[in-house]
């Protein structure tokens, strides 16, 4: 898969637009549409960084909400 579709997926899965995803990660929203574009590319590390942060939060949430 190549790197601009995985960006893509990632940030649909979690729902979120992008200008929310751009909030949310702190990516700047013209650097997500570049690279969901193609017309950029980010360095390979950028997906795996952002699916582990988008892993992390999963588990808290899940954490959190069985200590409730």
């Amino acid at each position: 898969m190549d790197i601009a579709k995985e960006i893509k997926e990632l940030r649909e899965s979690t729902g979120m637009s992008r200008k929310e995803f751009s909030e949310h990660t702190g990516i700047p929203v013209r650097t997500l549409e570049d690279w969901e574009a193609g017309r950029r590319t980010p360095p390979e590390y950028i997906p795996r960084l952002i699916a582990y942060q988008l892993k992390y939060e999963e588990l808290m949430k899940r954490k959190e909400e069985n200590l409730l």
